[in-house]
């Protein structure tokens, strides 16, 4: 028993650890983004709320059918549906009904709205789309912010390590008189120098992790990590396309435009559903109705003491009596409920024609204003079509800055390289102090940072071009 529980505890702490060790791929980042993150649920709801949209359109097409039954007591000075005189009692009162209309023609208004409710979804899930791309593409962004910042501390480790074997070489020869004591302070100054850069650059790291773990709606902070490995430039196919190329491509692609032609749709049908309202509206209805009264029978009678010519009638179950006249009602057993029911019956139905004459301009200032309203979502067509195109243009333009700034980038750093190679060489015969050895290194160093930010933005920036092309931020290859 004892050897099980040793092993369930070794099991659940495997899994345990297996799950803290987890890695996550861009790939996988952007797919939980776009399932978790707030945003995204936020517009899934309009998609939503557009289906409901489009069933209650439906619903116009369908009759209404409406059922109402109605069981009251009237208590207090009635007539009395058995001798029509005026009586204190209860009568008990029973109707029901059945109600059902249609609506046959209501200027077409019905079937504009079915339409609109289909536009509205598309916009809806035209802006799903778009938001979902914006999600992803920033996703990718903070990913790629936590890949340079790991491989940034790397690169410190890197010189760090050099530092270390410096110093170890400078002590031996300041030992044997070749160099002075200052050198090694000032290696000693410079170690110090980057063991601060290296905290810090821990400390980017983890501020990196977290903001994409908000992005991704994961509150798990300390066992979040991504895939830590170096990634290549990947082939630049993109730009090989004009800027033009990829203008056009961007309006067929991106959801900027078909939102705004499909708001520009949306405005026209209201524009047609508004001048419904100058046609007539004909509608059929029918009805179908009974009722049942529940009533106090008498049972007996006297002649009045005080006028003999009336006679007294006594109400069956209470102390009511009832003054019945002169002659003593002859009363038969009441008709069952449903007796009652079958015989008190009745039915209606027609037709009713509504014919707008005047209603205060409402329809003709609904009508204008939907019409400006055509208006405006034009310009903001126009307006997206211009900025879609600034957009391509600028986030091209970019890209191929960033791959010359990359190239550029890389140049130096292989000239730094050899320039602190040939400074390390000086520096270990004597022939160069500390001083101008650690300038050479950090000059290396800068460089190698500055080919990693080059490298990262220049994905980044390609990928912004690649989405505008229609590629989803999901198909990145490294």
């Amino acid at each position: 028993m004892k050897n099980f529980s040793l092993l369930a505890t070794l099991l659940l702490f495997s899994s345990v650890l297996t799950a803290q060790q987890k890695e996550w791929t861009l790939e996988e980042c952007v797919n939980y983004a776009l399932e978790n993150n707030i945003q995204v649920k936020q517009t899934e709801l309009d998609v939503e709320l557009s289906d409901i949209e489009k069933r209650d359109a439906i619903g116009n097409f369908v009759p209404n059918l409406n059922a109402q039954a109605t069981n009251a007591w009237n208590t207090g000075l009635t007539q009395s549906a058995t001798t029509g005189i005026l009586v204190n009692q209860t009568v008990r009162n029973f109707s029901a009904g059945v109600t059902a209309g249609l609506t046959l023609f209501d200027g077409l208004r019905n079937f504009k709205q079915l339409q609109r409710a289909k536009i509205s979804k598309l916009s809806n899930q035209y802006s799903l789309d778009k938001m979902k791309d914006d999600i992803a593409l920033f996703v990718a962004d903070a990913y790629l912010q936590v890949l340079f910042n790991k491989q940034n501390l790397e690169v410190l480790r890197a010189q760090n390590q050099i530092t270390q074997e410096q110093l170890g070489r400078t002590q031996d020869l300041v030992d044997a008189g070749v160099l002075p004591e200052g050198d090694l302070l000032e290696i000693r100054a410079t170690m110090a120098d980057e063991k601060q850069r290296m905290i810090l650059a821990e400390n980017q790291i983890q501020i990196s992790l977290i903001s994409l773990a908000q992005t991704l709606a994961i509150q798990d902070y300390q066992n979040f990590d991504i895939v830590d490995r170096d990634y290549d430039i990947f082939g630049n196919e993109i730009l090989e396309n004009s800027v033009y190329e990829v203008i056009e491509k961007a309006k067929e692609e991106r959801s900027e435009i078909r939102i705004a032609e499909a708001n520009k749709k949306l405005a026209e049908m209201d524009v047609e559903i508004s001048k419904g309202a100058y046609l007539p509206t004909l509608s059929a209805f029918f009805n179908y109705n009974t009722r049942e009264t529940g009533q106090e029978r008498i049972i007996g009678t006297e002649v009045d003491p005080d006028n003999p010519t009336r006679t007294i009638g006594f109400v069956e179950g209470t102390n009511q009596q009832v003054l019945t006249g002169n002659t003593i009602p002859v009363l038969g057993p009441p008709r069952p409920f449903f007796d009652q029911i079958y015989i008190n019956d009745g039915i209606t139905y027609g037709f009713q024609l509504n014919v707008p004459i005047l209603n205060g301009f409402t329809t003709r200032n609904q009508v204008r204003r939907n019409e400006v309203n055509v208006k405006r979502a034009e310009y903001q067509l126009e307006q997206a079509e211009l900025d879609l195109e600034a957009n391509v243009y600028q986030a091209y333009t970019d890209a191929n800055g960033a791959f010359e700034a990359y190239e550029a980038a890389l140049v130096a750093s292989e000239a730094q390289a050899k320039a602190f190679e040939y400074a390390t060489e000086r520096y270990d015969v004597g022939l160069t102090n500390a001083f101008d050895f650690s300038q050479a290194k950090i000059r290396y160093e800068n460089t190698q940072r500055e080919a990693l930010r080059a490298k990262y933005d220049y994905i980044f920036k390609v990928k912004v071009v690649e989405l505008y092309f229609g590629i989803p931020v999901r198909d990145l290859k490294f």
